[in-house]
């Protein structure tokens, strides 16, 4: 198994705007082969810095399972015209990947 998250730093007052995209978008994850499943997270507020932290949770059978996805036309079409958003930013998705050692 492996896991793919990126976390988004979304500045507050955008949060709304942001949950509205992930909600609306056509992934097309369930036509990819070894897609399990997708979860997108809502973390703590950070009034100091004034952003939310989201993170997306993808867990696929293997890692060669989640580069042919970033590697595919759906993958594509999936992130086409996000930089068109309402939604703010601070700083660029952090992306991090884990190899399942062991599981329950």
């Amino acid at each position: 198994m492996y896991i793919a998250m990126n976390r988004f730093k979304v500045q507050n007052g955008s949060e709304a705007d942001f949950e509205a995209i992930w909600k609306n978008r056509d992934f097309s994850l369930i036509e990819m082969k070894g897609f399990r499943e997708l979860h997108l997270l809502r973390g703590p507020v950070n009034e100091t810095q004034g952003y939310t932290l989201f993170a997306s949770h993808a867990l696929w059978a293997t890692h060669d399972d989640f580069v042919a996805w970033t590697r595919s036309e759906n993958f594509l079409a999936a992130h086409r015209n996000l930089d068109e958003t309402k939604v703010h930013y601070l700083g660029h998705p952090q992306f991090e990947g884990f190899s399942v050692l062991e599981g329950a």
